[in-house]
């Protein structure tokens, strides 16, 4: 299953995407934010234009767990990117391939303080951190999201609240050798 991450910032928005198989997150790009409707409208290009059947956002909480004003516009966010499939889906007249896009919240508490580690000890300069921080944070949030998947017997990474088992791929329950 492609997936597509997201980090919403106030000034950019880092895009990761998956493999096919779901297994590896790479960054994408780095959307800078004109309008929470341009950004909206990026997003949608990216899901059509790879195919994209899931979309993990990145939660921030503070490190007691707790959601804070970041998280609420992130969730206000998240809101309106599912009100415009939801709008699109409508106005094309049939059901369009978005329906099926299953739209998730993850926690990404200590993303960008991991990013900004793993750049710096890279030996990235701190002028060239900038232009990649975004969108590897949305790597490292996708990431966690796509090994939680692989890692428990069952996993939410199917659709919010619903579990899945851990072999399940593309929609086919592997058989597990003894």
């Amino acid at each position: 299953m492609r997936t597509l991450g997201l980090d919403i910032g106030d000034k950019r928005t880092g895009v990761a995407i998956s493999d096919s198989e779901g297994l590896l997150a790479v960054p994408l790009t780095v959307i800078v934010s004109q309008s929470e409707e341009a950004t909206i409208g990026d997003i949608i290009k990216l899901v059509e234009q790879h195919r994209i059947e899931r979309i993990v956002v990145g939660l921030p909480r503070s490190l007691s767990g707790s959601l804070g004003q970041q998280a609420d516009k992130v969730t206000a966010f998240v809101e309106k990117l599912r009100n415009a499939v939801a709008t699109l889906n409508k106005v094309k007249g049939k059901q369009s391939r978005l329906t099926s896009v299953d739209i998730q919240l993850w926690d990404e508490r200590f993303s960008t303080v991991a990013v900004d580690r793993l750049m710096a000890e890279a030996g990235t300069k701190k002028n060239k951190r900038n232009e990649h921080r975004d969108a590897l944070a949305a790597a490292f949030i996708l990431q966690g999201f796509l090994d939680s998947c692989h890692s428990e017997p069952l996993a939410s990474c199917h659709s919010e609240g619903e579990k899945r088992p851990k072999n399940l791929t593309q929609g086919k329950l592997r058989e597990e050798s003894s």
